[in-house]
């Protein structure tokens, strides 16, 4: 793999090869090695391209064709579960657990899958890029007491007008849900388009995930990550909301 590959150097800030240049089998691999650090992680984002690998491999960068993404006017929720919603006293609050999302989300059980990609490093990684206000997380209380448990959450990292979504988890039936519905429609109001969701999967497909050539994906992607956005904690503006108004 390294012959057909390229290897990032030591320079954090050095160009990662163009996305079209990734291999077909493993789809979307573009490049391995170089380091987590903020000034890297970022310059993939910008460039359409994220972190992807296990326990004991180099880091591994990758940007598939096609390209799964929500619209953030678009998350698709099932009139059982609205109803479910409505009646729930379940809150949303944003960037108050990002260490605890993602180390449950590192934890979470996926069919299919041992271990986990969201290894140690990476979750020290991302909790540098939330200390810089990269990376965020929006987390799903049981209720609004200060003391009540966290039931599901997600998080990614905003770069201009863009969101990159990670991961998510639910400790209860529908966190997880109600973790992205509640992140999608803070982004609509905030005048971010997509939530990338990286791979497809046929819950994310459930949910109202499309995919997008590798092309057209790069293509919409461009001007957002250009677009002029403050980086910091999103505690305050978001808040504390209640579940229930994403029921519609």
């Amino acid at each position: 793999m390294s012959l057909q590959v390229h290897r990032l150097d030591d320079d954090p800030e050095a160009p990662f090869p163009p996305p079209d240049s990734a291999l077909r089998f493993p789809d979307g691999l573009v490049a391995l090695g170089g380091d987590l650090s903020p000034p890297r992680l970022l310059n993939a984002y910008r460039h359409g391209i994220f972190p992807w690998y296990s326990q004991g491999q180099p880091i591994l960068w990758w940007s598939p064709d096609p390209r799964m993404v929500f619209r953030t006017d678009g998350v698709r929720l099932s009139s059982r579960f609205r109803r479910a919603l409505r009646a729930s006293p379940w809150v949303a609050r944003a960037d108050t657990a990002f260490v605890d999302v993602v180390e449950r989300c590192a934890r979470a059980p996926r069919p299919g899958q041992r271990g986990t990609w969201i290894t140690p490093a990476m979750q020290a990684a991302y909790a540098r890029m939330h200390a810089l206000g990269h990376a965020h997380s929006v987390e799903i209380f049981a209720g609004p007491e200060d003391d009540a448990p966290l039931v599901g959450g997600i998080y990614g990292i905003a770069v201009g007008r863009m969101f990159f979504g990670e991961s998510m988890f639910s400790d209860a039936s529908g966190g997880s849900k109600a973790a992205l519905a509640a992140l999608a429609a803070w982004l609509h109001a905030r005048g971010c388009p997509w939530i990338d969701a990286q791979v497809e999967n046929p819950h994310l497909v459930s949910l109202g995930a499309a995919s997008l050539p590798r092309a057209d994906f790069m293509a919409m992607l461009q001007p957002l990550v250009r677009a002029a956005s403050a980086a910091g904690p999103w505690t305050d503006e978001f808040g504390t909301r209640p579940v229930r108004a994403l029921a519609g």
